[in-house]
């Protein structure tokens, strides 16, 4: 068969699951590529369907929806990785669904997504599984203090994870994330975070983005710049390949992201993303083309894009709650591009954000 005949032609029609600002940002990538998109999503507010061709509000478990959209779309895909699996294992079964149903299995998990990780030769945080109170003791007493305790699924930006300055705080940790079951992870001394922003194509091909600086504040990032510091830049070989090991493993086909800290030790692996990133959306005008852009030649069987930067110096900042009102002072800054996402204002959310390029 020839490449050509993998390749979903334009005009075909891709299937996004979840309403957010990533699903947003696909869809536009989308139609500058000639693609029709159709966002499913539960939400009331969705800014995904602001750029996409069409909208349906539903609840994912519906098969009757399932089935409506499997028939309607070519291939389908999903923005966000806390979706429940059994409707993307549903779709999958009746149409390409990438990335694959795997990496959700992985990802959604965080001991699992660590032993999946140390098992293809990642360095990781030391770490423990807990499903009680009495196993929290035992891992604290083994691992040390100070800790963080993250709930085993869901939470993000900080959420649904609590530090543990020492060990006797260990019962109003495990109140404070619900007595769930979760990991308890020893700290890390590191000098920077940084991602590594990986496409694979479904003939295997594989690029990736130079790695970006990530800050964070209270736990969402604030900031991604590159170049990176050349604690970071020394490390990208090494974290590159693990990201191509864990997308080799689970067949992937999308942007995947890997997050690390960069330590006197090589790249400490902290966390893994089956989607685009927040981290990458300086690509948009800092990268020939763009996470969003290569997301969708990824799903669609097309050749991958251009990696390469195209600025000196290229920084993006998120903007949080009211920092969106900072719109038209952006606007008039040279070099700046300004990105909101149509949401209504609220304190600790993303609104938005501005890429700074310095040629």
């Amino acid at each position: 068969m020839t490449a050509e005949k993998t390749m979903l032609p334009p005009g075909s029609t891709i299937g996004i699951l979840g309403g957010g600002q990533l699903g947003r940002m696909l869809a536009s990538a989308a139609a500058e590529l000639g693609y029709h998109t159709r966002v499913l999503a539960p939400d009331a507010e969705s800014v995904a369907a602001q750029t996409a061709s069409s909208f349906t509000r539903a609840d994912y478990h519906s098969r009757i929806v399932l089935d409506e959209l499997a028939s309607s779309t070519d291939v389908v895909t999903y923005e966000f990785e806390n979706i429940a699996l059994d409707p993307v294992e549903y779709l999958a079964s009746q149409l390409p669904v990438y990335p694959p149903p795997a990496a959700l299995r992985v990802a959604q998990d965080r001991a699992t997504e660590k032993g999946f990780v140390e098992a293809l030769g990642g360095r990781t945080a030391p770490w423990r599984k807990v499903t009680s109170l009495d196993e929290l003791r035992g891992a604290l007493a083994e691992i040390g203090a100070p800790a963080i305790l993250k709930t085993l699924r869901l939470g993000y930006d900080g959420k649904g994870q609590v530090r543990i300055r020492d060990i006797a705080d260990a019962e109003a940790a495990w109140d404070a994330i619900g007595a769930r079951p979760a990991i308890l992870e020893g700290f890390v001394t590191f000098g920077h975070e940084f991602s590594i922003l990986l496409v694979r194509g479904v003939d295997g091909a594989m690029v990736s983005y130079p790695p970006p600086w990530n800050e964070h504040v209270d736990g969402i990032l604030a900031r991604s710049s590159l170049p990176a510091p050349v604690e970071i830049a020394r490390h990208w070989t090494e974290a590159a390949a693990l990201a191509g090991r864990v997308a080799d493993k689970l067949g992937y086909v999308g942007v995947l992201t890997l997050e690390y800290f960069a330590t006197d030790n090589g790249p400490v692996f902290n966390e893994m993303a089956p989607r685009v990133h927040n981290s990458g959306h300086w690509t948009i005008e800092g990268a020939v083309a763009s996470q969003f852009e290569n997301h969708i030649r990824a799903i669609c069987g097309l050749p991958l894009g251009d990696t390469g930067l195209t600025a000196a110096h290229i920084e993006m900042e998120n903007l949080i709650g009211e920092d969106a009102e900072r719109w038209a002072e952006i606007l008039a800054e040279p070099g700046a591009h300004l990105h909101l996402y149509g949401k209504t204002i609220r304190p600790g959310r993303k609104m938005g954000h501005v890429t700074r390029l310095a040629r």
